[in-house]
């Protein structure tokens, strides 16, 4: 097999929040809450690699150079208005055979909070990815929370999340959060 240049060898979870009075400002904030503001992102669709390892996110951006083009799962949310709730997740779901790509979802929401926004993020993974399988998922038929895990039809799936939320203050200031995949090639 040929060594694929754009296949990711690598992933990290970051997330942040942006306040401004501009909405591109507030973007930008987020994402450098987040850690990611100086590279070129470049957003693709929902396939994490087989192989590709999670990571920290200390040692993902160990490995990235400002100005770089960095493929990003991204999902973001943003108001000004004011007191609302915003949410931004995104859900993993990795089989437990690395030869199998897995599932990363985005969900953004209002008025839903962290928890809620994130484990409806890692249901949507584990629903992709249990499709992939030819296997009708039933959320509450499927998770064991003893061990935090989905099993479907004997296959093993690990899920999680990474969620961000704020409330947009009473000063009606542009609120973005941000929730992002960053891929490492």
């Amino acid at each position: 097999m040929t060594e694929n240049p754009l296949l990711p060898k690598k992933v990290f979870f970051t997330k942040g929040t942006g306040r401004h009075k501009e909405k591109l400002s507030s973007f930008e904030l987020a994402l450098r809450s987040a850690g990611i503001e100086k590279y070129n992102l470049v957003r693709v669709s929902s396939i994490l690699p087989p192989h590709c390892k999670v990571v920290t996110k200390s040692k993902g951006l160990e490995e990235l150079d400002p100005g770089q083009i960095v493929f990003v799962v991204l999902a973001e949310n943003e108001t000004n208005e004011p007191n609302r709730l915003l949410s931004a997740s995104i859900g993993v779901a990795i089989p437990n055979n690395k030869e199998q790509y897995g599932y990363l979802s985005e969900h953004h929401s209002f008025g839903q909070s962290e928890k809620a926004c994130g484990e409806y993020a890692e249901d949507l993974a584990a629903q992709m990815l249990a499709s992939t399988f030819g296997i009708p998922f039933d959320v509450d038929a499927s998770y064991d929370e003893k061990k935090d895990i989905f099993k479907m039809d004997g296959r093993i799936i690990k899920t999680k999340h990474n969620t961000q939320s704020a409330v947009c203050g009473k000063d009606g200031l542009w609120t973005t959060v941000v929730s992002v995949a960053v891929f490492v090639l």
